[in-house]
């Protein structure tokens, strides 16, 4: 039972984060892992259930580096930060967006499917809306000799309902509750154990604080934004009260838009992310933890100390030019410590808008050896701001 758990949890991590495996590891004797020449270089990755969650699901942000906690609100600010949509300037907003997923591996059936929205519903208030599905393809299943024991296609889902108001011209707040659905080897029985669907929940807490500045002599727009995402229950795929953690984030963001005069603008934005997830550490029995524990210790759990508590920082950083409000350029960067995941990359992409009608498109250029799922892949997504009907002749 354990192996055949283990070989899907890795599996589905191997397809979710393309990772691969050093040539060269020797044991760790801090946190029992696998490392290189010394023990700032163990390899200490944070575990969690249902990673998807934290995949970036939108190509405007893909093409800036993932960054996204506080550039302009649109549809797509559901998934980094509702808070941004009190601030919208449309009264609805619809996007969807298609992304392929290890297309560079000959897969076809493995992707990503976002579709999400916002409506105003007074001055002060908007109500929010995500659907994420994330599909797996084709999976064959096999015991612990190799036998075949079936097929399946396991699949994911999360949907979510939000509120999000302004409580002074400056300062905003959100909150959306979400439900999640993890099938990934259900109706199979591995030693009279049922395997079944892992089902959560969980909900986003955001604030957005805006203000104009004029520093440079050419209006600008200052905007400072946090979040907390994915707070809440543990998951299982079996009947077990073993759990694991969701991937609870916390993540800060800035941005700063300059408007050269009334065609030309530019903004640079940038986002720190820390998951609020325990470290693994042989010592400890972290997997135990409750979600409230697992979030409190998570500031200062990690075996190798304070040195590897800022190592599992995350950063995001990225630029964007707009023409006439309709045509932007962008590009961005990613990083992550090597041993904590190792995921590097710069991205670029364009946008396009006109009328009601809104598309984006992004690439992502890898700055290591190491794979990644969205290698020689482009994304898309469609955005639809209705209230552009208002400013019709």
């Amino acid at each position: 039972m354990k192996q055949l758990l283990c070989s899907l949890t890795l599996g589905v991590m191997a397809i979710l984060l393309a990772v691969p495996a050093s040539a060269q590891t020797f044991f760790c004797a801090t946190t029992g892992g696998a490392g290189g020449q010394s023990t700032d270089d163990c390899v200490n990755s944070i575990q969690t259930a249902v990673p998807f969650l934290r995949i970036v699901p939108d190509a405007r942000s893909g093409a800036m580096g993932d960054v996204g906690l506080a550039i302009s609100p649109d549809a797509n600010s559901v998934h980094f930060n509702a808070s941004k949509l009190a601030f919208a300037e449309e009264d609805l907003g619809l996007s969807a967006t298609y992304t392929p997923w290890l297309r560079a591996l000959g897969l076809q059936d493995v992707y990503l499917a976002y579709l999400s929205g916002y409506k105003r519903i007074s001055e002060l208030e908007t109500l929010v809306f995500g659907l994420r599905y994330f599909s797996l393809g084709n999976i064959n299943f096999t015991d612990n000799n190799g036998m075949p024991i079936g097929t399946g296609r396991p699949n994911e889902f999360e949907i979510t309902f939000g509120y999000a108001r302004q409580l002074t011209p400056n300062f905003s707040v959100a909150i959306n509750p979400k439900f999640i659905y993890s099938n990934l080897a259900s109706n199979q029985t591995v030693n009279n154990v049922e395997i079944v669907p892992g089902v959560a929940g969980a909900a986003d807490l955001s604030v957005t604080y805006r203000t104009q500045l004029n520093a440079t002599g050419s209006p600008s727009n200052l905007t400072l934004a946090a979040a907390i995402t994915n707070l809440g229950t543990k998951i299982s795929y079996t009947r077990s009260v073993n759990r694991d953690f969701l991937p609870a984030n916390l993540g800060l963001g800035a941005a700063w838009e300059l408007n050269f005069d009334e065609f030309n603008s530019i903004t640079f934005a940038f986002d720190l992310n820390k998951l609020l997830v325990p470290t693994p550490n042989p010592d400890v029995d972290w997997r135990e933890k409750s979600m409230f524990s697992g979030v409190i210790s998570s500031f200062g759990d990690a075996p190798g100390g304070f040195s590897e508590e800022l190592r599992e920082l995350m950063y995001s950083f990225g630029v964007e030019y707009w023409y006439d409000k309709q045509f932007a350029v962008r590009a961005g960067y990613y990083t992550e410590d090597k041993t904590k995941g190792n995921r590097k990359f710069f991205t670029v992409g364009l946008g396009l808008k006109y009328n009601i009608f809104g598309l984006n498109f992004s690439y992502l250029v890898p700055t290591t050896n190491q794979r990644n799922p969205l290698d020689n892949t482009l994304r898309f997504s469609l955005l639809f701001d209705f209230g552009a009907f208002s400013e019709a002749p």
